[in-house]
């Protein structure tokens, strides 16, 4: 990792900015505690940006961003074009007024946008944290904290910039920090100050001391760190080694305690930072489409331009003809296709916005709702997008019985009987009669319960609550203040649990745990050896002796693939742990040994011994420990399950009607991403599950690909380092494998390689790719799909702010792609098809026209006609497409299989493209005819009647397009005739008004227009009689 730091230092655009400030790469550093004044390099500011643009950069940027398409390059060339006396055709403003306009649209939503991105960035830059100085503490901006300034960081606050741990409040001299913003990553991790600084006597004596911190230069690696901590005043000097366990990273969040750490990176050099893409402007497919089709349009203006030259044989200045010829044919590519897409996006956002069934979803970029109808991957986090990262102790499996939720008082009237037999539990009177006669019940659901208890990392702290104060609380064990601290959350569950069954963890050090009875009596135990919990070992074990016997007993639990051949010989764990983890609960098995006094002494002097050599330690130690686990007595399974968003299930799998695929890109553990993905039903209950080994070098990859090749219909759970592995020698097979899969998981990800996923699958597939989440650590995947969904969780908001899409819950996503990315792809296709149709419709006649008198390079229409054509009476009704919809939400949302259509992209297509054009011809072409066959005597004539007839026409096409009728397009339709009508009162310099008011007029427009729409109102229904399409079958 630290490789490709070296490449690439700064996240992805710091390089440039690096370069062009003159400053060189980052290297290592010296900080000294309190001093940011003694440093030995510039740093940068510590303020989070996420907008696109600058001051300086807003205008020119917007500009480029609209002028590299060549759709609007070639109006600025029509515009400019007309400065040249030559090529004048008409009014300047006929040219300059739309592109303006369309300037205008453009500027000003950006400039909406770029101001809330800045809101949002300055309410993160503005948060208040205290700073120790000379004078005392102060509060600051998390932007004005320096590197080497010393920070207190409290209880549940965030950490604003990256830090090494100095002090803590809390007694144990250690603190917890929350890491799934991150990492992904829901186990709580354990930070440890630097000892010499925990041991001053308060936190104002770090300004009195000489120390400072020596660092590796800034890299992306956010799982290690190496550096040293000096400290030269005292006599000898303190050198102490740092490592990861020393920093606390900016986006973690302190989850125990008040600390006090002094800022080591800031700005764009944070891990965090580095580890999130920069934000690029997202340009949809759609408007990749329509600017396919301009081109062609383009084609066509230009090859209908030469035929009218060389039909005039290429007489004269042909080649100035030939410029006019294609000023003259511009409308072939409407200017306001532009202007109609963008508003039409406008109004989508707003509809989403407004839709009182997706309350909270904000749009933050309104350029690209249309991809939302046309997705084939969608990536989704797990904790916090489709968990709610709150455990819930489920099932309790002694073997013979199983209680669940709905008979936890069962085991609850178990352990009271227990308690209240005697004030000792008959567990504790000694072995004999335990031994001799079989177990009854109770006794088997206290020895479950007690191990549960006991056998954990978890410690119970209390606070004051505003009556009681913190040391009486810790006195009497008060239940209302007291929290519980763990590194999972899962063993918090556990601990809960057996406190709402009356065994309650009341304290704990490192050397002691109470136990509280039903009937308030405490139990004191004694911790003698504790095993930690690791990924390799899959288990964590305890031996503990008990107070008031002295009887020692080895506790132990772990994940069942490790505990089946530890525990004694039974004929139920494997199937119970199957069917458990069929329901989607996270199990663990529970068992525990009794050892005599004289086993510990000599597993203790072994256990010394082993961790005192220095060969192979870890080794030694492990089979120290192994030679305990032996034929422990299995007591029972536990089931927690982390509980699923509302409606996750329902929501999946109208996502898989719908024709997407789903994968799960999680940075937690591989089995509790397979729980959740089998609880989600991401994997349904018929499909099996291959779980790709861990692979290290090419030659493993290349079996275990094999292995999987062989597989089918079977949904992938890889890890994040073999991915790695995968990706390096494998991609192109390992990519084609994968989007085979119903479904993928891929676990202990880092945040950028859930980018490079995303990029993987729209390089390889070409599809289009949405990617959900809720944390800082699913930004990078969120700002590389096509379409980034933000879910606001409870950890903060970054994901929701970096995404283009954001909502309150992860079910809302499928009301968002079902019926508004439906809505909005299938309105901007029939939108930008109508916009074209009448362009052309227009453009036909000016060819008619110019081919019947001697090809002359003379417009039709001048002035207000051309630009009223366009806006006035016809922009209500063409734009009120915005508002047609084919099937009503509800029918959307139970027929997801509606959407699958969508994706081969059929509402535009060449197909499609290729009938409007002809219906556009067919019709310029007959009023056009028809107007120069029924004119009589002069030229206004053939005007107004071709013109009228083309208005009308228009109208007409607008009501056989719509299919459902909105009160909105009714009132546009009328207010566009309206408008005609009334404004031909001060067209008299292009229209014969006296005319206009005359029987003969009438009948010859009515004529013209009925034989330009009647035969496509016949095909229409024709069309809808035999061969009617999917949506209309549910609506009928």
């Amino acid at each position: 990792m630290v490789e490709g730091a070296k490449k690439r230092p700064c996240g992805a655009g710091c390089c440039e900015c690096l370069r062009c400030c003159g400053r060189r790469d980052p290297r290592p550093r010296t900080v000294w505690l309190g001093h940011p004044e003694k440093r030995d390099q510039r740093y940068p500011r510590n303020v989070i940006n996420n907008q696109k643009y600058n001051f300086f950069t807003f205008l020119p940027g917007v500009l480029f961003n609209q002028f590299k398409y060549f759709f609007n390059l070639y109006f600025l060339f029509l515009a400019c074009s007309q400065f040249v006396p030559e090529m004048r055709l008409g009014a300047l403003y006929t040219y300059w007024v739309p592109l303006g306009f369309v300037l205008a649209v453009t500027i000003i939503r950006e400039a909406v946008e770029e101001i809330r991105c800045y809101m949002r960035d300055k309410e993160v830059n503005s948060q208040i944290y205290s700073k120790l100085t000379a004078r005392g503490t102060v509060k600051v901006k998390s932007s004005s904290i320096q590197v080497g300034d010393l920070i207190i960081v409290e209880k549940n606050q965030r950490v604003p910039a990256d830090m090494i741990f100095l002090r803590t409040s809390e007694k144990n001299g250690s603190c917890f920090l929350r890491t799934d913003q991150l990492d992904g990553e829901t186990d709580w991790k354990l930070r440890l100050p630097v000892s010499c600084t925990q041991r001053l006597p308060t936190a104002s004596d770090l300004l009195q001391i000489r120390s400072y911190v020596y660092a590796e230069e800034p890299n992306i690696d956010i799982h290690n760190f190496v550096g040293t901590f000096t400290r030269e005043d005292s006599d000898p000097p303190v050198n102490e080694s740092l490592s990861i366990e020393n920093t606390l990273w900016a986006s973690t969040v302190i989850a125990s305690g008040t600390v006090v750490g002094v800022v080591l990176y800031t700005g764009r050099e944070l891990r965090s930072v580095m580890n999130t893409s920069n934000p690029r402007s997202k340009i949809g497919l759609f408007d990749l489409e329509v600017n396919c089709l301009t081109k062609i349009l383009f084609g066509a203006l230009v090859v209908v331009s030469l035929v009218m030259v060389a039909l005039q044989h290429f007489a004269g200045r042909w080649y100035l003809q030939i410029i006019r010829f294609l000023l003259l044919f511009s409308n072939i590519i409407p200017i306001s296709l532009r202007v109609n897409l963008d508003m039409g996006k406008i109004v989508y956002s707003w509809m989403i916005r407004k839709d009182s069934k997706i309350p909270g979803t904000v749009v933050r970029s309104s350029t690209i709702p249309e991809q939302l109808g046309r997705i084939s991957y969608l990536l989704t986090d797990k904790t916090g997008t489709l968990t709610q990262n709150e455990m819930v102790f489920k099932r309790l499996h002694l073997g013979t019985v199983a209680y669940g939720l709905d008979s936890m008082d069962e085991v609850q009237s178990h352990i009271f009987s227990i308690y209240t037999q005697s004030q000792e539990p008959p567990a504790l009177k000694g072995p004999t009669l335990a031994t001799k006669v079989r177990k009854t019940l109770s006794s088997r659901v206290h020895e479950a319960v007690k191990a549960i208890a006991l056998c954990h990392n978890v410690t119970p702290v209390y606070e004051s609550n505003g009556v009681t104060d913190q040391a009486e609380a810790e006195r009497h064990y008060e239940d209302s203040c007291r929290v519980y601290q763990a590194a999972s959350p899962d063993e918090v569950a556990l601990v809960q649990w057996t406190e709402s069954i009356g065994l309650t963890l009341v304290g704990r050090d490192q050397s002691s745990v109470q136990l509280r009875t039903p009937g308030g009596h405490i139990l004191n135990y004694t911790i003698l050896q504790i095993f930690p919990f690791t990924y390799e070992s899959k288990r964590m074990g305890i031996i503990v002796r008990d107070e008031s016997t002295g009887e020692i007993t080895f506790y132990m639990k772990g994940a069942d693939v490790v505990m089946a051949g530890i525990v004694q010989y039974n004929d139920w764990l494997e199937e119970e742990c199957g069917n458990m983890a069929r329901e989607g609960l996270r199990v663990l098995v529970v068992a525990k040994k009794s050892l005599t006094e004289e086993q510990y002494q000599d597993f203790e002097a072994r256990y010394v011994q082993a961790k005192l050599s220095v060969h192979d330690r870890s080794l030694k130690v492990a089979t120290v420990i192994e030679s305990l686990e032996m034929e422990m007595e299995l007591l029972c399974l536990t089931g927690v399950e982390d509980q699923l968003q509302a409606d996750v299930r329902p929501t999946l799998e109208t996502l898989r009607n719908a024709g997407m695929k789903v994968w799960m890109l999680t940075g937690d553990k591989l089995e509790t991403a397979t729980c959740t993905a089998k609880n989600a039903h991401l994997v349904t209950r018929t499909q099996d599950i291959h779980i790709f080994r861990l692979v290290t070098n090419r030659g493993e990859a290349h079996l275990e690909l094999n292995a999987f090749r062989r597989k089918h219909d079977c949904a992938l759970v890889i890890s994040g380092d073999s991915l790695e592995v995968c990706l390096k020698y494998y991609e192109y097979e390992f990519m084609e494998l994968a989007c085979q899969c119903p479904a993928v998981v891929c676990c202990r990800c880092a945040p950028t390689q859930k980018a490079q996923i995303v990029r993987l699958l729209q390089e390889r597939t070409g599809k289009l790719t949405c990617a959900v989440g809720d944390g800082g650590n699913d930004v990078s995947m969120i700002q590389e799909a096509d379409c980034g969904v933000g879910v606001e969780g409870k950890e903060g908001k970054q994901a929701s702010l970096a995404a283009d899409f954001s909502i309150t819950q992860f079910k809302h996503l499928g009301r968002l792609l079902m019926v508004h990315g439906r809505n909005s792809y299938k309105r901007s296709a029939a939108l930008s098809q109508f916009v074209i149709h009448r362009s052309l419709c227009i453009s036909t006649m000016q060819a008619v026209f110019s081919s019947v008198f001697y090809f002359a390079s003379v417009p039709l229409y001048q002035g207000f006609l051309i630009i009223g054509y366009s806006t006035l009476y016809t922009m209500f009704p063409v734009f009120s497409l915005v508002l047609d919809k084919d099937v009503k939400s509800e029918v959307a949302m139970l027929y997801p299989e509606l959407y699958k259509d969508l994706l081969k992209g059929r509402p535009l297509s060449y197909k499609t493209f290729l009938i409007w054009v002809l219906i556009s011809i067919y019709q310029g072409s007959i009023i056009m005819y028809g107007a120069l066959l029924l004119f009589e005597s002069e030229f206004v004539h053939i005007v107004a009647i071709s013109f009228t007839s083309l208005i009308l026409t228009e109208l007409l096409m607008v009501a056989l397009t719509i299919q459902t009728w909105h009160w909105l397009m009714i009132v546009a339709e009328l207010l566009s005739l309206s408008c005609y009508i009334a404004s031909l009162v001060f067209l008299h310099e292009f229209i014969d008004v006296y005319f206009i008011a005359t029987l003969s007029f009438l009948w010859k427009v009515t004529v013209i227009t009925l034989v330009s729409c009647l035969p496509l109102y016949f095909l229409k229904y024709l069309r809808r009689r035999f061969s009617p399409p999917s949506y209309s079958k549910l609506t009928s």
